[in-house]
């Protein structure tokens, strides 16, 4: 057994309930740090969903050099590598909708048009040495590991990530990973009944996934406006301040309290695409979303220079310099709040910044987790009693089954099953301060006990 750290033996007051899938309410001090079930799942089936639109180049570049950073973090957690379908898709869904057949075609296709279906949710290798249209890579008893590709996995991944930066300027992430994960024909074997799912994006424009292909109808003067992307944001996004009918959106200025519609017509409701999501796994915990995006504020609507023509549009709301000049991204409202429909389940940051690699390592760390990886950051947890040698954290563990948690208290001394510790083990946890939960027990836990541990951290 290893080291036993100093705790301060907090059972959490004011922890505001028991963890559960949605993590308590949202000013709970306590956060999810260890999640494990008694019946260890290492198959993570991960798609990434990203924007091949015409501003995407550099964005893709930057994930395809930082994905290392991904595949380390992952390989730092209990076991290794877990055993992993990797696959990509692409953005593009020309002028298909969720209803009726897809809208007249829209521009030049190659050069940001948009006709059909688009990609229609097929997995993309890109030319990448991959046998089949997804990357497996499964370990075996012996510790040899099953491979459908040759060379080094993030140099394969990063080839596939680079999904070019010609497709469809109305960019619908959410329909596509719809129609990647329901298309089985297209791309059987990846998705596992077993498996956890997780799905990253990767855009630099919000989500314009059409409920109806009227979206895509012409005519610059009628109820819709100009034939471009901002339909998405008049019709997609609704804003307490200065933006709470398609007519408020309109008008230029600032707004303020912005989220997804839920009543427009034309383009789809997050629900439906949440619904589609946690519908795919019997249990919604098996359910992980991140993404890289743009900052959800400022949100502002302005006139600006489109095709030789001013025009209403989205204004920025961050850019970034790169090697190529200025890199912009509009506000990602409608994906921000698809991932708030994921609470304790999804983590998402800004696609602004020259290096993608914090924010890769922020979804992989998620992915450890939930994973089921009894491993601590020790470097997270704020230490309540500094005058006391040894790390003193304040953290709440319990075990769950179904929907119903028990709280188990920290081990005194002498030690009463069940309690918990902090153990030292650098064979098990070997990143940071290779800290991991043990929970002392007296008899076995019960079948697909997930147990979870939440602290105040840093």
């Amino acid at each position: 057994m290893g080291l036993v750290v100093a705790l301060l033996g907090a059972c959490g007051g004011g922890g505001g309930g028991l963890p559960g899938l949605d993590g308590g309410p949202t000013d709970d001090p306590y956060k999810p740090v260890v999640e494990f079930s008694s019946t260890m799942n290492r198959n993570i089936d991960m798609l990434f969903v990203i924007d091949d639109s015409g501003s995407m180049q550099d964005k893709q570049a930057n994930l395809a050099n930082n994905f290392p950073n991904f595949i380390n973090v992952l390989n730092s957690q209990e076991g290794g590598l877990p055993d992993i379908h990797l696959g990509v898709v692409s953005t593009d869904m020309g002028t298909s909708a969720t209803s009726g057949p897809p809208g007249p075609g829209i521009g030049t296709i190659g050069q940001g048009g948009c006709a059909s279906t688009g990609k229609d949710g097929v997995l993309q290798t890109n030319g990448a040495p991959v046998t089949g249209n997804f990357i497996s890579d499964v370990k075996q008893t012996d510790g040899s590991r099953i491979k459908n590709y040759t060379g080094d996995l993030a140099t394969v991944f990063a080839q596939m990530a680079r999904v070019g930066a010609t497709g469809c300027g109305f960019e619908q992430p959410l329909a596509a990973m719809r129609r990647a994960l329901a298309n089985t024909t297209a791309n059987p074997g990846f998705l596992r009944p077993d498996a956890l799912l997780a799905v990253v994006f990767l855009t630099d424009e919000d989500d314009c996934s059409a409920k109806t292909a009227s979206l895509f109808a012409a005519g610059d003067t009628g109820a819709l406006g100009p034939l471009n992307s901002f339909r998405c944001t008049r019709f997609g996004v609704t804003c307490a301040g200065g933006g709470t009918t398609s007519d408020e959106m309109n008008q230029v200025g600032t707004k303020s309290g912005c989220t997804a519609s839920s009543t427009s017509s034309v383009v789809e409701s997050i629900s439906v695409f949440r619904d589609f999501l946690l519908g795919l796994k019997s249990n919604p915990r098996k359910v992980v979303v991140g993404g890289i995006m743009g900052a959800t504020t400022p949100f502002a609507v302005e006139e600006r220079q489109i095709n030789n023509m001013t025009t209403i549009a989205l204004a920025r709301s961050c850019t970034y310099q790169s090697a190529n000049g200025l890199e912009v991204a509009d506000p990602g409202v409608r994906m921000k709040a698809f991932f708030d429909a994921f609470p304790d389940r999804s983590t998402s940051t800004t696609i602004c910044q020259p290096d993608l690699s914090s924010g890769l390592t922020q979804i992989a760390t998620l992915l450890n987790r939930v994973g089921g990886s009894s491993c601590v950051n020790s470097s997270i947890l704020a230490d309540v009693d500094a005058s006391t040698p040894g790390l003193q954290p304040d953290c709440i563990v319990a075990d769950t089954v179904g929907i119903t948690a028990r709280p188990i208290a920290a081990c005194g001394s002498p030690e009463t099953a069940p309690c918990w510790k902090l153990v030292s083990d650098p064979v098990k946890c070997p990143a940071a301060g290779n800290l991991r939960l043990e929970i002392v027990r007296s008899e076995a836990p019960a079948p697909d006990t997930v147990t979870t541990m939440r602290c105040i951290l840093e």
